[in-house]
This record gives C-alpha cells, structure tokens and sequence, in this order.
C-alpha cells in the first residue's frame, strides 16, 4: 500500500474575475458616481475579497482604467451590432437618431455612467487613452459610411447629443436630432 496522499485538487480558478471586478466598478460608478468608488466597494459589489482588486488594480485610476475600457468594449460590441443592421441603402441620419433615442431611453442608465467613466478622464490622466481609443473607434465606424472628416463630425454631434440628452431634463425630439444628422449628411454621404 502506498503512502504517498492523493494530490490535493487543483484550486478551482476564476478566470473571470478580472472581468467581474470591471463590471463592479461600473455597477459602483453607477450607484454612487467616480469620486465615490474605492476597492472596498467594489469588491462587495463583485462579491470577491478586498484582496482581489487590489491583486489586479493596484491603484483606484488603474480600476476605474479598466471599468472605462469594460464600458468602451461593451459599447462597441453594441455599436457593431447596430451596423450590422443596416440594410444598403439605409436612411443613416434616421439610423443615428434610432440609435441617440435608444441611448437617451432604454440604455439611459448605462449612457450616463458611461459618460462619467469617459468625462473622469478630464482629471485622470490614466483614463484619457481608452477615452481617445473609443472616439477613434466611433469615427472610424461612421466613417466607413460617409468620409473620415464627416465620420469625425458625426462622432462629435452623435456624443454630444447623448451627454446633452443626458442631463436634460426631457429628452430632446426626434425631429431636433434627425435634422443636425441631415445637415451633417448632406455633402457626400454614402447611404
């Protein structure tokens, strides 16, 4: 008979948690807004130790880093499901005010903490490279529709109606939003 124990079994591991703890720190930013998010109420919100985040964000600009890239690669998952919608030929500015309404309606909550996770940049130098990364992004996408110069203008105003949408009291008109699109559109664009 052999006494040599079993080995134990293999930690079970999480491969995961990296991600979770991203999503906790957007969930954090959401409830209590930037200044208020710390590693302690962030690993309660991802239900893993206090440890845990620190092992993998050293500091609170490298955890709100990965919230803003979390926020950044779920926002263009969305955004290229939307363009893989569209039909040839479609009515782009119409297409784009579908997509500010839905920002300002449905995905309210989720447009306003991505907003200040993107706005928190202004004084966390950390976040102004994944903040930039997705501007780029956004113009490339709307530039494959039209130019890069009309792709960068149609980033900007399609931004800025969902922060002004944001903190309006009601939501602005479908009208209001289509017509900036068609004026943006008119010179050039390949609907």
């Amino acid at each position: 008979m052999s006494s040599t124990q079993p080995a134990p079994p293999a930690r079970r591991k999480d491969p995961d948690r990296r991600e979770r703890i991203a999503r906790a720190a957007i969930e954090v930013v959401a409830e209590r807004g930037v200044e208020k998010l710390t590693h302690r109420s962030v690993a309660a919100a991802a239900g893993v130790p206090l440890g845990s985040t620190t092992y993998y964000f050293a500091t609170l600009d490298d955890l709100l880093a990965s919230a803003l890239r979390q926020a950044a690669e779920d926002d263009v998952e969305h955004m290229r499901k939307w363009a893989a919608g569209l039909e040839p030929g479609s009515d782009l500015a119409q297409a784009l005010t579908d997509l500010v309404l839905h920002y300002l309606g449905p995905a309210r909550a989720q447009t306003a903490v991505e907003h200040q996770l993107y706005i928190a940049a202004l004084h966390k130098p950390a976040l102004r490279q994944v903040s930039q990364e997705w501007d780029t992004w956004l113009a490339e996408l709307f530039a494959s529709y039209t130019d890069e110069a009309t792709g960068r203008a149609l980033s900007v105003l399609f931004c800025g109606w969902q922060l002004q949408g944001i903190v309006r009291e009601s939501v602005p008109s479908r009208d209001e939003i289509e017509m900036t699109f068609r004026r943006m559109l008119q010179p050039g664009a390949k609907t």
